[in-house]
């Protein structure tokens, strides 16, 4: 990891600053658990002041919703690709979005970290990924919304979102607490898609 030299009188990128500030604090959380993540540890990895943690990210609560809403821009990246990937079939493009991310939770160390809370009772991400979920679920059944406009389903707008509602949060939990196989699981969500979305 490159760190900016002590005098140094070049500014740090403010989007390149944010990712490594991000970055540092996953390899914390991953290796030694969100108790172990403080501001000046971070400051000291990047190679800035704590002032400028504090600038760039804010309190310790924002650090965790940027490092989480951050791995949800990855996840969706692959639901975008999946629904791109199949124009003309929205139950294959659900199937092939379930199956990409429950792929990449099956192997992300982050989410395995904050889910299975390793390290004693460090456990204070984990409603971010649960019970004060808003701005995970915002995010992803906004995402969800955009790509399934482009099909025709005959439902009335809130029996879609309130279907939308459903996939997403079928998804979600299946990533929370695998169950089977990420291609098993994302045909019995399309199935049941499939049964709501007619």
């Amino acid at each position: 990891m490159t760190t900016q030299p002590s005098g140094a009188t070049h500014p740090v990128a403010v989007g390149g600053l944010r990712d490594r500030l991000c970055d540092a604090a996953v390899a914390v959380i991953t290796n030694e658990g969100w108790a172990r993540v403080t501001m000046a540890r971070l400051a000291d990895e990047v190679g800035v002041s704590r002032q400028t943690v504090y600038n760039e990210i804010g309190t310790k609560s924002d650090l965790a919703e940027a490092v989480v809403l951050r791995e949800l821009d990855r996840f969706l990246a692959g639901v975008v690709r999946s629904f791109d990937e199949n124009p003309d079939d929205l139950i294959a493009a659900i199937r092939d979005s379930a199956r990409r991310v429950l792929k990449y939770a099956q192997n992300n160390a982050l989410l395995h970290a904050v889910v299975s809370a390793t390290h004693g009772a460090d456990t204070e991400l984990l409603p971010l990924l649960t019970t004060h979920a808003e701005s995970l679920l915002v995010g992803a059944k906004l995402a969800v919304g955009e790509r399934i406009a482009g099909y025709r389903i005959d439902l009335a707008p809130d029996r879609l979102e309130a279907s939308i509602d459903m996939v997403v949060r079928l998804v979600l939990s299946h990533v929370m607490q695998p169950s089977a196989d990420p291609a098993e699981t994302a045909a019995d969500i399309a199935w049941v898609a499939a049964k709501v979305l007619g």
